[in-house]
């Protein structure tokens, strides 16, 4: 067995040292983001309860993200953002839910937004946005109909007269839109029958939103009405939707409502420990001289941890799958635009056929399959974790219940709104299609669809 040589382990301590160091580099990233957000997420948690009881929309709440700068937390450095990894996101989203769930899915449609320019071409459309968002540009959603339209088409339109572009229609579950700027719109074209996807300013003259949501919980989203009468659309701000593309953006849609359920689980397991420090009074059948000595009182809060662990844990895990997709779609973007300048291009493989680390040209076909296989492997984990975050956090919620009694019940302390909220947030994108779909795609290899369409008739292929 031969003996390693001084230069071969000098070059094997120089790996470590670097990989250790990036490993540093990052953990500090992480911890300053945190420390950061900490005091806000405190502040937002003080009165979450009460705003849900009264509902009092969360107005005060969004600014002080805005001005912390958490609206901006994913836009890179240079754009004036703070340049949080996709792991790092979810991990704060999930704290931002635990202190108010509301939040998380009222800014679903900003992130989304965020995300999906992150990966465009780099040019100065998207320098623009990406500054417009880090000096507190906040997006919200108009995608939903309830109309008579057949699944995957809509009837709000995008139409043309003496070279004016108007938007007209109506939006339902349009959530965040009342706290935004700008609102995303989806629509048929009516010169050409395409979808498109149309940038509104939310104060634009003919935008009426309402505050009309009225489900049992995430009562605070603003996830109602929107209409459009005659709006006037900037040619700058239509762009041609591309639904039925494969995306990452789709895992990362529904990461952000099961980051939000996974917040809820946190808050629940903080307010049943909470309850239970706060009891003075024992059952006759109980075993411990105070609650918080009984073993059966402390055996439901460690399960109820058990559950909570195991739905973070599962939102980060498709979270970093959803991650390396985004990163790949970033490098397919910038090799384009590198492309399209005409700039002197290396092979973007090295010697072995593997993607190199630098975007250099138009995406070569290795990279292209490892973009692909990212893409379905960050919607696979998106659907594995909704299969298991909603049942885990929505058993943690009830659960709750088991450490108190009826004095748990009271109205004044709102415990049943963890419950309430897992269960709205728990009923997009039903789970019964996404098991099945997966299932399909396990067997069969073509059940994952990468979009969501409601409408009626017989779904079309964007469905």
């Amino acid at each position: 067995m031969s003996t390693p040589t001084s230069s071969h382990t000098a070059r094997e301590t120089d790996s470590a040292l670097t990989g250790a160091a990036a490993r540093l580099a990052t953990a500090a990233h992480r911890r300053d983001l945190h420390a950061r957000f900490a005091p806000v997420f405190a502040r937002i948690a003080a009165e979450s309860a009460t705003r849900e009881a009264e509902r009092t929309l969360p107005f005060d709440q969004v600014e002080w993200l805005r001005d912390a700068g958490f609206l901006a937390v994913q836009v890179p450095v240079e754009f004036g953002g703070l340049g949080a990894s996709t792991v790092e996101f979810f991990e704060l989203l999930v704290l931002l839910a635990e202190a108010d769930s509301n939040l998380p899915q009222l800014l679903r449609a900003h992130f989304t937004t965020v995300e999906s320019w992150l990966v465009r071409e780099p040019g100065e459309r998207r320098a623009f946005w990406l500054r417009q968002i880090a000096g507190g540009a906040v997006f919200g959603n108009a995608t939903h109909e309830r109309s008579a339209a057949a699944v995957g088409t809509y009837q709000t339109t995008l139409s043309r007269e003496n070279g004016r572009a108007r938007l007209d229609g109506t939006k339902h579950y349009s959530t965040g839109s009342i706290y935004a700027d700008w609102i995303l719109v989806t629509a048929t074209d009516a010169e050409t029958g395409e979808q498109v996807s149309v940038t509104v300013a939310a104060d634009a003259a003919g935008v009426d939103r309402r505050d009309d949501w009225d489900g049992f919980g995430q009562r605070l989203t603003g996830s109602g009405t929107t209409v459009f009468t005659n709006v006037t659309i900037d040619s700058e701000h239509i762009d041609v939707a591309h639904a039925s593309t494969p995306s990452h953006i789709t895992g990362f849609l529904e990461l952000v409502l099961l980051a939000s359920i996974a917040g809820i689980g946190r808050a629940a397991l903080r307010d049943a420990r909470d309850f239970v420090a706060s009891r003075t009074r024992v059952y006759s059948q109980g075993v411990g001289t105070s609650a918080r000595e009984d073993p059966l009182v402390q055996q439901v809060i460690g399960q109820i941890s058990g559950l909570v662990f195991a739905a973070e844990s599962a939102v980060l895990a498709a979270a970093a799958e959803v991650g390396e997709a985004s990163d790949l779609a970033l490098f397919a973007a910038a090799s384009a635009a590198d492309s399209a300048r005409e700039l002197p291009a290396n092979s973007g493989e090295n010697h072995h056929g593997e993607i190199s680390g630098e975007p250099s040209g138009t995406p070569t076909a290795a990279h292209t399959a490892e973009s692909t296989r990212a893409i379905r492997a960050a919607e696979t984990a998106a659907i594995r974790a909704q299969l298991q975050v909603p049942d885990l956090v929505l058993r943690a919620t009830t659960a709750l219940f088991e450490v108190g009694g009826a004095s748990a019940t009271a109205r004044e302390r709102n415990l049943d709104r963890h419950w309430r909220n897992a269960r709205v947030l728990s009923s997009h994108n039903p789970v019964i299609y996404q098991a099945r779909a997966l299932g399909d795609d396990l067997l069969n290899g073509d059940g994952l669809l990468f979009t969501w369409a409601t409408g009626e008739g017989t779904p079309t292929a964007t469905a």
